[in-house]
């Protein structure tokens, strides 16, 4: 698939922002060591956890002087090595490597998105069809895992308030509930004897969240098409929360009128909650937030608020009691 979509020149990602773009595309890093850690009893199962590397709950957050002068830093692209090779699809298998290794099992092309629930009319669109409807861009944001690691991407998607467009919701319709395809063939771990979280795996947002122009429905990064592992051939890019609302090969979009339980909040609502917003000052049940390790360089930063993107996202969450929308 030949992608035309508006994209960012060398000036522009050049000029590091604390929206979306982050300088110097040309530089890669090498990957660092990996800590996965689990919740559930999957310790025995996952290899690459390193426990050790996980900050302890006593680590203090920065103060808001020293947000404000980390947010001016620039940041370097993660290499797309990395960024194609350490994953968590657990649909392919709890390791790092392991969507990587069994990517190749997922068929693509043709791929049908059902559009369900409070619209005016349910539908089911193939996915080049979609892409013929909307307004490709390239993006450049953060990404923070709720593991405290973190990366830069380039992305290629449009906005989700061009698919919301497109499904005409009603006004009953105040969440989003999206589903990654459920196939065991293609995904082996759904067939699995012990299953980690129940497939098929979802998560949602607010219609506000979904409305906001920085979240994505990516289809492409680093200028090429999704590969497996990165959840081709589309999935969601909301850079102010944590990696695990960032669904992957979504086959089906519902606009319902109630909040319900997303995947990880339905297999462990203490430790993970419907919003999922990045906070250094809430830190995990386990661990500390405060800072998080850059795939790729040494030691770590501190985390930012909302990732960084508080200016276009923090007016959601006024008035809300932060600690509750972890």
């Amino acid at each position: 698939m030949q992608f035309k979509y508006k994209a960012l020149n060398d000036k522009e990602y050049a000029q590091a922002t604390d929206e979306q773009l982050f300088h110097n595309r040309r530089r890669f890093l090498k990957l660092g060591t990996g800590a996965l850690v689990s919740t559930l009893s999957l310790d025995a199962l996952l290899a690459e956890t390193n426990y050790d590397k996980v900050l302890p709950l006593d680590f203090k957050p920065f103060t808001q002087e020293e947000n404000q002068k980390i947010n001016q830093e620039t940041l370097t692209l993660t290499s797309i090595e990395d960024t194609t090779s350490y994953n968590n699809f657990y649909e392919f298998g709890y390791g790092k490597s392991d969507p990587k290794k069994r990517g190749h099992l997922l068929k693509t092309k043709p791929w049908y998105i059902s559009i369900e629930g409070e619209v005016e009319k349910p539908f089911t669109i193939e996915l080049t069809d979609l892409l013929s409807q909307v307004n490709l861009v390239e993006r450049i944001y953060r990404f923070r895992c709720v593991e405290a690691w973190s990366m830069v991407i380039p992305w290629i998607g449009f906005e989700f308030n061009e698919l919301i467009a497109l499904a005409k919701p009603t006004a009953k319709a105040k969440y989003v509930r999206l589903s990654t395809l459920y196939d065991p063939k293609q995904m082996p771990m759904q067939a699995s004897s012990f299953q980690a979280i129940a497939f098929p795996y979802q998560e949602g947002l607010t219609m506000q969240e979904a409305k906001i122009p920085l979240t994505l429905l990516a289809v492409g990064m680093y200028k090429k098409e999704l590969l497996a592992q990165n959840g081709a051939p589309i999935r969601l890019v909301v850079p102010w929360k944590y990696g695990y609302k960032n669904i992957k090969s979504i086959n089906k979009i519902e606009f319902v009128q109630e909040q319900f339980m997303p995947t990880w909040e339905a297999e462990n609502p203490k430790e993970y909650g419907f919003y999922g917003n990045v906070d250094p000052e809430v830190s995990h049940p386990r661990w500390s937030q405060a800072y998080e390790r850059v795939i790729g360089q040494r030691g770590r930063k501190k985390t930012l608020y909302l990732n960084g993107y508080q200016k276009d996202v923090a007016h959601l969450y006024a008035g809300l009691d932060r600690s509750k929308l972890y």
